[in-house]
């Protein structure tokens, strides 16, 4: 039985593709980069962060890349969660699950999107700022004495499906996310769902 939740944001609560993809582009155009496809990036997408941005800008190190993206969501429009899953955020609070966050997205960013999206309170852990999930996994479920074969890691990445198995908890990959499905099924996850109605059936068993 699945008893502890640890969610990714972007990608997985967060529906910020579009986003994210416009502000990839504003940066590359930035530093004088030819823009890409929704397609090459959801090919190319890595987790941490800086090996995508890496590939294409060897030279750019986290703190410009760091800065350069505040600046690029900045002329997003409000942010808004995928359809339909605070609602089922709130149904598995109600069956006594201990649901966290893992993120690699700006404490200035997130904190007030969970209280946008009115899950202020509903989780047990919000962790942000990571650039790279592997030991912060390990300390999550440390923290919080959660057992690994109770847990499950959901992400779109797939760095976050690697951390979750090299923690021996189980592993689902989202496929409305940053990850391109055929990517996210060369590492194996556990899981593979393909909408809100998947996820449930996993996380519930029924």
């Amino acid at each position: 039985m699945i008893k502890n939740i640890i969610f990714d944001w972007s990608g997985v609560i967060k529906d910020c593709v579009s986003d994210h993809f416009c502000a990839v582009n504003k940066i590359f155009k930035s530093f004088g980069i030819k823009e890409i496809s929704l397609e090459e990036l959801k090919e190319n997408w890595e987790q941490p962060y800086m090996r995508f941005y890496n590939k294409y800008l060897p030279n750019l190190n986290i703190e410009q890349e760091v800065v350069a993206y505040k600046k690029a969501i900045a002329e997003n429009p409000k942010a808004k969660s995928y359809p339909g899953i605070t609602d089922l955020i709130k149904k598995l609070k109600q069956t006594k699950r201990k649901i966290v966050i893992i993120s690699s997205d700006d404490p200035e960013t997130i904190l007030p999107e969970i209280e946008s999206f009115k899950l202020k309170g509903i989780f047990d852990d919000v962790i942000v700022g990571v650039h790279d999930k592997s030991e912060a996994i390990e300390e999550l479920i440390r923290k919080h004495n959660f057992k690994p074969e109770e847990t499950i890691f959901i992400g779109d990445s797939n760095h976050e499906i690697e951390v979750g198995e090299k923690n021996g908890v189980i592993t689902a990959a989202v496929t409305w996310g940053f990850s391109a499905e055929n990517r996210l099924k060369t590492v194996n996850p556990d899981f593979i769902v393909h909408n809100l109605e998947e996820l449930e059936k996993v996380i519930l068993g029924n």
